[in-house]
């Protein structure tokens, strides 16, 4: 049995830096989180173009949310799989794989929630 690890004197801010720099690390080495991003600032002038509702912008930041945090873990575990199994194995595939699904189940959800909220709207806009 392997001894517990010392308890960790890290305070609040700390914990917000760590973070923060987590969410810095991968808005800037990852593409599809970058992609992600620019999908957002193309949803956002749209939905107030549309003037959404609360409701709507409460939807949509989730669908958005839900995509960002997705990609997050993604990376995180994939970066966890290459430290443990630097050469290939099937199992580390397969965990990639599944990761990676889950991140396109969470975009594809965003795309039709903002197809919903949106398109709907300025199908509308577009037939006045």
């Amino acid at each position: 049995m392997t001894p517990p690890l010392p308890p960790r004197n890290i305070t609040l801010p700390q914990s917000f830096g760590y973070a923060i720099r987590g969410i810095w690390l991968v808005a800037r080495s990852e593409r599809n989180f970058q992609l992600h991003l620019l999908a957002i600032v193309v949803v956002i002038p749209l939905a107030v173009f549309v003037d959404c509702s609360a409701i709507d912008w409460a939807i949509l930041c989730l669908a958005m949310g839900l995509v960002l945090v997705a990609e997050s873990l993604n990376t995180a575990i994939e970066t966890v799989v290459d430290l443990v199994s630097p050469e290939y194995h099937p199992l580390a595939g397969r965990a990639k794989d599944i990761a990676a699904g889950g991140v396109l189940l969470a975009a594809l959800t965003a795309v039709a929630v903002a197809g919903w909220i949106l398109l709907i709207p300025l199908y509308y806009q577009w037939m006045k």
